[in-house]
């Protein structure tokens, strides 16, 4: 399937620039294998927004978190959303960072992704009050667990049913992101943390890692881990070995969580700066 997108004011893609092509538009209809009959597959687009924020908007920064999803009500086509604090210097750890956050929103189209990226007053005002800032467009196309009882739509079907196989589109010649988070059992939380800074350091250190951010709805419990990588090889050479393993095998044999989402994405675009690091 081909991808062919169009950004206002110079906003430019990961696809172009590597000249790869995946999805197209997510509204392509695809013939599921073992003979199952031909679904619609899902428009959803995901904005992924990253930010530091200056000393001198601190506060402001903080009543963001406050306010949480309804800083973002009345956005055309907003389905859901969180505004997240993270981790020191963006990091994974347990100690907070003072201006750092990210903000996750979920919408109908990618025409309303687009308008909230380019003319929300929410957008706006993180780019003129933020030392940092970095967003991302992504599209799912691989989606198990939920967030809050909420599920992502995909663009390879319906818990990453596609005509490519189990694991959805083959973007392999292209980036793809992942979204991982969870709520943690009160009771596990001090086996899910001890396992943690092993975990960060492989990250850190990971080939083919572009971008990582450790994010939180709430101390402790509700965490979040969003990251952009060079190739699907990269992600899985990652996640399938080393700390992250046995942390993910930990979790599933003794049920750290009470709720789980893991996603992997189609960056349609990525543009800014996160950690020292332009992107775009």
């Amino acid at each position: 399937a081909a991808l062919v997108h169009q950004h206002n004011n110079g906003f430019n893609t990961l696809s172009a620039q590597l000249g790869y092509q995946c999805i197209n538009r997510g509204r392509f209809i695809a013939k599921l294998q073992s003979g199952h009959a031909a679904v619609a597959l899902s428009t959803q687009v995901v904005v992924m927004l990253l930010a530091e924020v200056s000393p001198r908007w601190r506060a402001w920064g903080w009543s963001r978190i406050v306010l949480g999803s309804r800083s973002l009500r009345g956005a055309a086509g907003l389905r859901f959303a969180k505004v997240m604090g993270s981790g020191f210097e963006g990091g994974f750890g347990l100690r907070p960072s003072m201006s750092r956050q990210g903000v996750f929103a979920l919408f109908d189209t990618e025409a309303a992704a687009d308008d909230f990226i380019h003319h929300s007053a929410v957008v706006s005002t993180y780019r003129t009050r933020c030392g940092e800032f970095c967003v991302a467009k992504l599209r799912a196309w691989s989606c198990r667990g939920t967030w809050d009882g909420v599920a992502l739509g995909t663009s390879g079907g319906p818990q990453a049913l596609s005509p490519d196989g189990p694991d959805g589109p083959d973007c392999s010649d292209g980036p793809v992101a992942a979204l991982t988070r969870a709520s943690i059992r009160l009771p596990k939380a001090w086996f899910f943390w001890r396992m943690a800074p092993a975990a960060q350091a492989s990250l850190a250190l990971a080939p083919g890692c572009r971008l990582a951010a450790g994010l939180g709805e709430a101390p402790l419990l509700r965490q979040a881990t969003f990251s952009v990588w060079d190739s699907v090889q990269a992600m899985d050479a990652y996640a399938r070995s080393g700390a992250h393993l046995r942390a993910i095998q930990a979790a599933q044999r003794h049920g750290y969580f009470s709720e789980s989402m893991f996603v992997r994405f189609t960056p349609l675009s990525l543009q800014g700066t996160w950690q020292g690091v332009r992107h775009g």
